[in-house]
């Protein structure tokens, strides 16, 4: 660890002198300009995710356990908040933009589904059978920020969020479930509707490049923790745990300690060169720690019955919702739904007629998503009203509709 840590990397960072600066600031659409403004185009980024509605909803939403007793499990906003903190440490002592990492890592996890990855699971296994297609979060998520969250301008107008590249990029490119022990940011701005799966292209920012990392840092320890809390783990299964980070049995298991090793480790091997790197023990004590959370943590026997339930939920919603079709009609069949199921209908309805190509309120601007002549619209309309609900929600349009 002989090569200094300072600003490494400051010479690729996401500024005016970079010459991918102006595709990383470009937007879909301009944002109106206020009088005086004193924010970079990233922090305007970060704040219209922090006004948007899918992160507000993060805080009720699955991390790995869900309806925990203890208020000290992990949920998703606070995973997004530790991807933003260690990526911001990361950049920081690399010399990259942390303006940057922190907007992509509090954007990167908005297309997650209500119950965690088990949710999101579901949502894809329907969606490949009803519409031909697949849901994974780091789509959705990118989905949701290009069409679906809507902020109000100067005007009273609602208008779609319009973040710059480098963030909607660092959204799409963020899979965490990263195996190679090297990784730098692509060379070309691409159509991000190429991407067909997590994990195809890399991010095109080395900021980018930093959130994904970022993202198994923080949760690979963080779940361990809350493993640990819940007494998921029998003794042997703590002494093996132990003996993978290469602590003694008298020490604890501390996941700031992980983090940190983690952290230090990436920084100092690290290069322009050689991209993002850890050292060869870190990179295998980091992979065999993930192999052990999925033996132990996340194919869990004691997750199954709420995996079941889920399903149960999850697919009672959609197949609900998706009696409310009437291509033109869609109004009045959803309508007739409200009968029978109030809430669900009507705040369905309500949620639709801000997207579909019917008519629509005058002070919605943003881009019509949803054809109703085409059915196939409306059943991804649903999935993707599904995909933004918290787990409390999902759950109380599952009482109602079973309710008598």
């Amino acid at each position: 660890m002989e090569e200094k840590i300072e600003e490494k990397f400051k010479s690729v960072a996401a500024n005016e002198e970079n010459p991918k600066w102006n595709n990383m600031i470009s937007r879909q659409e301009p944002l109106y300009q206020r009088r005086s403004d004193i924010r970079s185009d990233f922090q305007r980024d970060c704040n219209r995710i922090l006004h948007s509605n899918s992160f507000r909803r993060l805080k009720h939403k699955t991390q790995v356990f869900f309806s925990p007793s203890s208020d000290h499990i992990c949920t998703r906003i606070e995973h997004v908040n530790l991807v933003e903190s260690i990526s911001y440490t990361i950049a920081n002592a690399l010399g990259l933009n942390t303006e940057l990492t922190k907007a992509i890592s509090l954007a990167h996890d908005m297309g997650h589904s209500p119950f965690g990855h088990q949710g999101e699971k579901i949502l894809s296994s329907i969606s490949k059978k009803e519409i031909d297609g697949t849901f994974w979060h780091e789509k959705n998520g990118l989905f949701l920020a290009d069409r679906i969250e809507l902020l109000e301008d100067a005007e009273d107008c609602k208008r779609n969020l319009d973040l710059t590249y480098a963030v909607r990029d660092g959204i799409i490119s963020h899979c965490g479930e990263i195996d190679e022990n090297s990784l730098k940011p692509r060379q070309e701005a691409i159509d991000l509707a190429k991407y067909m799966c997590p994990n195809q292209y890399n991010p095109y920012t080395w900021e980018g490049c930093i959130v994904k990392i970022a993202d198994k840092i923080s949760y690979i320890g963080r779940d361990i923790e809350d493993a640990l809390s819940i007494g998921l783990f029998q003794k042997e299964k703590i002494n093996e745990l132990k003996e993978i980070l290469h602590r003694s049995k008298k020490e604890s298991l501390n996941n700031t300690v992980i983090v940190n090793d983690l952290i230090m480790d990436l920084c100092y091997y690290s290069n322009i060169q050689d991209g993002f790197v850890l050292s060869k023990e870190k990179y295998e004590m980091l992979n065999a720690i993930k192999k052990f959370n999925y033996e132990n943590i996340y194919l869990s026997e004691r997750l199954k019955p709420s995996h079941e339930y889920f399903k149960l939920i999850i697919e009672q919603i959609y197949h609900t919702l998706c009696l409310g079709y009437g291509r033109e009609n869609t109004k009045e069949t959803l309508f007739k739904l409200s009968k029978v199921y109030p809430n669900l209908a009507i705040r369905f309805l309500e949620w639709l007629e801000a997207y579909w190509n019917l008519e629509r309120k005058e002070n919605y601007q943003n881009r019509v998503v949803f054809d109703m002549s085409k059915e196939e619209d409306y059943k991804k309309a649903v999935l993707t009203y599904i995909s933004g609900m918290t787990d409390e929600y999902a759950i109380t349009l599952y009482d109602e509709i079973i309710s008598f």
